[in-house]
């Protein structure tokens, strides 16, 4: 297929020579560069354009340091100032996953056509690019050009895993990484308007060669959900298409063929767009497709990123407004959506361009397979369900208090922009206890944990004495979302999910039985109402009954000898 690229910008971009062509260009659109080829490109714009600078941010699991490249047009580079100004920043994360390098060389390419040919981009005028030009440096290194089996060029390419083999771009919330970590000080210094963080799909065959995987508009909520569904989507779709490369949303169909509707991809925090969302910042994964020429693809990025700045230089103004009103909005909702599941009841119809599916023998085992049949393209109208309802919510506490034993989140909230101020005296204050009642936990691991998932909570009232130097988190920030989506135990992506509580969940002190016996019989001779508990316990469950073992465990429980802290999470929620 042939793509008539409407904006000169583009046949600019391809065509260029001299100490700025990239290996892109030289190779015929065959190669992507090395990390060390990369990072030396930018400097030499770094040095020789005083538009632009480079620094370095924090390290990474590999030991190198995660680069920012800042591009100002008035050659201003603090982040604050230029806010001020009334700047839009549109931030770019590329090789998240190495081997999906378009992004590297679209990313390239496009700040040197910036710098080259300044006249041909008056959008910069208020618009500030920052580019992460290898976000997973480790994987970067681990070049091969074997590991990307079904994906059609470049021909070397880095490795999905990072330098832990930890997946970056399932990292965002749980921070497990260098890279993570060193992520979040950039964005939250950043405060982006927009967020591009560019990928290669996989799955299911059909003719688009770029989908968008983005901020789910139910999920990014409110006035801004909304404009990102009916103004920048379409906004960019549009662009898409009249640079010659239509596109549709990303194909989440892995259970049947597109040909039937798929479901939006859901854009939980630990995913670069669903993490931005918590920050109210609108999210785009591009996703090229696997299969499509690597030099269409890599121009197919291009084309999504200058439409990003296309779109920042004419509803700035609006989008800034609009952030800054959900800012101040979010600090005092009332009820904040923590898991969520699709609405099958409610679909777009989109229309959708693809191969007929059909089956035929498999030349390895003779049996029925999956085949995309390109002879045959279709367009179809196709359900498509982008529709999400809260599936638990949870009312917003007055605020939180972090025991001063769990650093590693009282780290993460500052980390991620929270607000917190510590107890200058020990506090007893009236707080909602959970203890965790049930949950569910895999035998396989997913990246470097087991998941708690069912989780059953009970909630008690008590008054407790904190200490000083103990956190108290209020919940009156812009940061809600991050605050409540992190701490609250059943949230789809919580720390306590992510098995950063699971201390808890082993007891530490117990009893010997033959010598608790005693102490048992004691107990229910003082205390009638945990003798009639046990009573009813006993007829209401016989193998209870017959379970001395069980039985000595119920009145341990229920003593003033069970630990305190066994089964309760030990964040607490004051109520106002």
């Amino acid at each position: 297929m042939r793509y008539k690229l409407t904006y000169l910008l583009l046949a600019i971009a391809f065509h260029a020579t001299g100490q700025y062509q990239t290996r892109f260009e030289k190779s015929g659109g065959k190669q992507t560069p090395t990390y060390d080829e990369g990072i030396a490109f930018y400097r030499q714009l770094a040095k020789n354009f005083p538009q632009v600078q480079m620094r370095e941010k924090g390290l990474t699991d590999s030991g190198r340091p995660l680069h920012l490249v800042l591009y100002s047009k008035n050659k201003v580079f603090d982040i604050a100032k230029l806010k001020s100004q009334g700047k839009a920043i549109l931030f770019i994360n590329n090789a998240i996953h190495p081997g999906e390098s378009d992004g590297v060389d679209a990313s390239m390419m496009l700040l040197r056509d910036i710098l080259v040919n300044p006249a041909k981009f008056p959008e910069l005028d208020n618009v500030v690019v920052a580019i992460i030009p290898f976000y997973n440096i480790g994987g970067a290194l681990n070049r091969n050009s074997t590991t990307r089996t079904n994906q059609n060029g470049p021909e070397e390419y880095g490795f999905r895993g990072n330098a832990r083999n930890y997946d970056l771009n399932r990292d965002f919330i749980k921070s497990d990484t260098r890279n993570a970590r060193s992520f979040a000080a950039i964005f939250h210094e950043l405060d982006p308007d927009l967020f591009a963080d560019t990928h290669v799909s996989n799955g299911a065959d059909y003719q688009y060669v770029i989908t968008l995987d983005y901020a789910q508009k139910d999920k990014l909520g409110g006035p801004l959900g909304e404009f990102n569904h009916t103004v920048f989507l379409p906004y960019m779709y549009k662009h898409l298409k009249e640079a010659g490369f239509e596109a549709t949303p990303y194909v989440n169909a892995w259970e049947q063929t597109p040909d039937k509707g798929f479901v939006q991809f859901p854009d939980w925090p630990r995913y670069s767009t669903g993490y931005a969302a918590l920050f109210h910042t609108i999210g785009v994964m591009t996703e090229t497709h696997m299969l499509k020429p690597y030099d269409q693809r890599v121009k197919s990025t291009y084309a999504y990123l200058l439409g990003n700045i296309r779109f920042l230089a004419s509803h700035r103004k609006t989008l800034l407004k609009l952030r800054a009103e959900t800012k101040e909005a979010v600090k005092k909702q009332e009820k904040f959506a923590i898991s969520w599941q699709v609405d099958k009841s409610k679909q777009s119809m989109i229309s959708f361009k693809g191969f007929e599916p059909d089956s035929i023998p498999s030349g390895v085992s003779g049996l029925p397979r999956l085949h995309y049949d390109r002879s045959k393209p279709f367009t179809k109208s196709i359900p498509f369900y982008d529709t999400y309802i809260p599936l638990v919510e949870v009312q917003r506490p007055q605020a939180y208090i972090i025991p001063q034993g769990w650093h590693n989140i009282a780290d993460l909230m500052r980390l991620n922009g929270v607000q917190m101020k510590a107890f200058e005296k020990d506090t007893a204050l009236l707080v909602e206890t959970y203890y965790v009642e049930d949950l569910e936990t895999p035998r396989q691991p997913f990246e470097g944990h087991y998941w708690h998932t069912a989780v059953t909570l009970r909630t008690e009232k008590q008054k407790l004495t904190f200490r000083k130097g103990d956190w108290y988190v209020p919940v009156n920030q812009w940061t809600n979302r991050y605050i409540v989506e992190t701490l609250e135990p059943r949230a789809v992506d919580s720390f306590f999910k992510w098995n950063f509580f699971d201390t808890i969940l082993q007891a530490k002190e117990h009893y010997s039985g033959y010598v608790f016996e005693d102490l048992a019989a004691e107990l229910l001779q003082k205390s009638p109402e945990l003798k009639a508990r046990l009573d009813e316990k006993r007829k209401s469950d016989p193998s209870f009954a017959q379970n001395g073992r069980a039985q000595l465990d119920f009145i341990y429980q229920n003593s003033p000898h069970a630990e305190k802290e066994y089964m309760r999470y030990p964040i607490f929620r004051v109520m106002r």
